[in-house]
C-alpha cells in the first residue's frame, strides 16, 4: 500500500476527486430538483440514501472492472451495428432522463393542481418513490464516473478513495445547491434545460459512443450551462430591488 503515497498517486487521486465532483454536478443538479418534491424532514434522509447508495454503486462498480470494460462488448446488433449492455443503460438513461424532465417543466409551467378524493391537494411524491428514480439515474451517470476513474488512475484503492471523497464532497453541497435552485425558477428552469441537454447526449452516447467521444457533446453543453448560469447571475444582480421573481408550482407539503 505503500504506493498510496507516492506523489503521483496523490496528484491522481487530487485530480480524479475534482473531475469525480465535475462530472456529479447534473447528478447532483437531477437530485436536487427530485428531492424537493419530498417534505423537508424527509429530505436529509433521502439524501444520505443517496449518498451511500451512490458509493455502493460505484465501488462495486469499481470491484468489477473487468467486466465493465467487456460491457462495451456488442450484445446485438441491429443491421451492422451492435449494442453492448453500456449503450442499452445510456439510451435507457437518456430516455428516462428526457421523460421524466419534460414532464417537471409541464409541471413547474403548466401541470393542474393534483387533489385527492377529499378535494384537498395531494402531498409531494413519496420518500420511495424518489429514492427509485435517483438509484436509477445514479446508476447511469456512475459508468461516466467509472470510466473516468479507471483512465485517470492505474490502482483501483484510488479509485474507490476518490470516488468516495467526491460522493461525500457532493452530499455536503447537495443542499445548498437545491436551496439556491429552488429560490430562484430561472436556474430551475435552466438546470432542468440542462438536464434535456444530458439526456440527449446520454441517447447519442448510448447509439454511438465513438461519435459522441469524438464531438466532446458533453463539453459543449456544460459550456453551455457555465454560460447561462453566468447570464443569469448578472440579471440576479440587476433586479435585486425589483419584484420578486414568478413562483413554479411546486408540490404541497406533507402536514
Amino acid at each position: 500500500m505503500e504506493y498510496l503515497l507516492t506523489t503521483e498517486s496523490l496528484i491522481s487521486l487530487l485530480t480524479l476527486v475534482v473531475l469525480e465532483v465535475v462530472l456529479g454536478i447534473d447528478n447532483v443538479i437531477f437530485v436536487s430538483i427530485v428531492m424537493n418534491r419530498l417534505p423537508a424532514h424527509k429530505r436529509l434522509q433521502a439524501r444520505r440514501i443517496w449518498m451511500i447508495t451512490g458509493i455502493a454503486v460505484r465501488v462495486t462498480l469499481l470491484l468489477f472492472i473487468g467486466y465493465i470494460v467487456r460491457a462495451v462488448n456488442p450484445l446485438f446488433h441491429i443491421g451492422s451495428h451492435g449494442f453492448s449492455l453500456r449503450d442499452l443503460i445510456m439510451l435507457g438513461g437518456g430516455l428516462f432522463l428526457l421523460v421524466k424532465t419534460t414532464m417537471e417543466i409541464h409541471h413547474k409551467l403548466e401541470g393542474e393542481e393534483e387533489v385527492n378524493a377529499k378535494g384537498k391537494a395531494k402531498a409531494g411524491a413519496t420518500l420511495l418513490n424518489v429514492v427509485g428514480q435517483i438509484i436509477l439515474i445514479d446508476l447511469v451517470f456512475s459508468f461516466d464516473s467509472i470510466i473516468t476513474a479507471v483512465g485517470l488512475a492505474k490502482h483501483v484503492p484510488i479509485m474507490i478513495i476518490a470516488v468516495v471523497i467526491a460522493m461525500i464532497v457532493m452530499f455536503l453541497f447537495a443542499p445548498r445547491i437545491s436551496n439556491f435552485i429552488h429560490k430562484h425558477p430561472t436556474l430551475k428552469m435552466l438546470a432542468l434545460s440542462f438536464l434535456v441537454m444530458v439526456g440527449g447526449i446520454l441517447i447519442i452516447e448510448g447509439w454511438n459512443a465513438e461519435k459522441a467521444h469524438e464531438l466532446h457533446l458533453k463539453n459543449y453543453a456544460y459550456f453551455a450551462m457555465a454560460f447561462s448560469f453566468g447570464v443569469e447571475l448578472l440579471n440576479m444582480a440587476i433586479r435585486k430591488k425589483s419584484a420578486p421573481p414568478v413562483e413554479l408550482r411546486e408540490p404541497k407539503p406533507e402536514e
